[in-house]
């Protein structure tokens, strides 16, 4: 059994925890204080993501908002247990109830701004809707919307490379022995015929607080008709970044970029 990756010297003086949910237990890790007078911002991460992923954005987010910061590893990912089952097909609205509940329960989280990347930026903005009293801003960062060729494709291309030797292996470093699962949860999933025709629609349409939908122009899984889809639904005021010269990662790729973006954004925001 090759286990789970321990956190990083430099990630060690967050604090840790593990949430009980019925079908298992999940990692997290909290930066800056909670309870906090202002609402923190918890992050989704994305289909082959975990908390160790986001490297230092959290802790440079919590900096440059004033905000706690919360993170954790959905079911099947990470230092979380493995997952009992394959994704179901509502698997991204279904996050709000399985991971992110018990998660606010444990943290005894109440308002709160949800931070979501690529699928994670899904989940935000179906939680977003599913919490609509207690979401007082949300974020996506190349969040999909929909089912799209340039998706289609970009997944495709990675099941290919994924297909060489010693490739699953690069994602054990994250995920242990769940590597596996994890990556044909991503591939098998979007490439699923009787998902074609699903979308964010309605879930966006349940959408009331303000909303900034960050995407970079060259972004290999979504055109940028994804964020203007995020920008145009929800109810409440929205704000639509198209990041030039960027590609599916921008905190990782332009991290000052995005700070700046999310910062100016929460500053109105309690």
């Amino acid at each position: 059994m090759v286990p789970s990756p321990a956190p990083r010297a430099a990630e060690a003086a967050a604090r840790e925890l593990f949430v009980d949910t019925p079908d298992g237990r999940l990692y997290a890790r909290v930066w800056g204080e909670l309870p906090s007078p202002r609402a923190p911002i918890v992050l989704l991460h994305d289909s082959l993501g975990s908390v160790a992923q986001w490297r230092d954005f959290p802790e440079r987010l919590a900096q440059a908002t004033g905000r706690a910061v919360a993170a954790y590893d959905r079911l099947g990912f990470g230092r979380s247990d493995p997952h009992p089952r394959l994704l179901k097909p509502d698997f991204v609205r279904d996050e709000a109830r399985a991971g992110l509940g018990p998660l606010r329960a444990a943290l005894g989280i109440g308002p709160m701004v949800l931070f979501g990347h690529s699928v994670g930026g899904g989940m935000a903005a179906s939680a977003a809707a599913n919490f609509a009293e207690d979401v007082v801003a949300l974020i996506t960062e190349s969040a999909q919307a929909f089912v799209e060729d340039v998706t289609l494709d970009g997944v495709r291309a990675a099941k290919t490379a994924f297909a060489q030797p010693g490739q699953v292996e690069r994602l054990e470093r994250w995920h242990g022995d769940k590597a596996r699962w994890v990556l044909d949860a991503w591939i098998e999933t979007w490439l699923d015929e009787g998902r074609a025709d699903w979308s964010l629609d309605e879930d966006l349409k349940g959408v009331r607080c303000p909303v900034l939908a960050l995407h970079g122009d060259l972004d290999e899984f979504g055109s940028p008709a994804h964020p203007q889809r995020i920008g145009t639904l929800p109810s409440g005021p929205t704000k639509v970044v198209l990041m030039e010269d960027t590609g599916h990662v921008p905190h990782r790729e332009r991290p000052e970029a995005v700070l700046a973006e999310v910062g100016a954004f929460l500053a109105g925001v309690d």
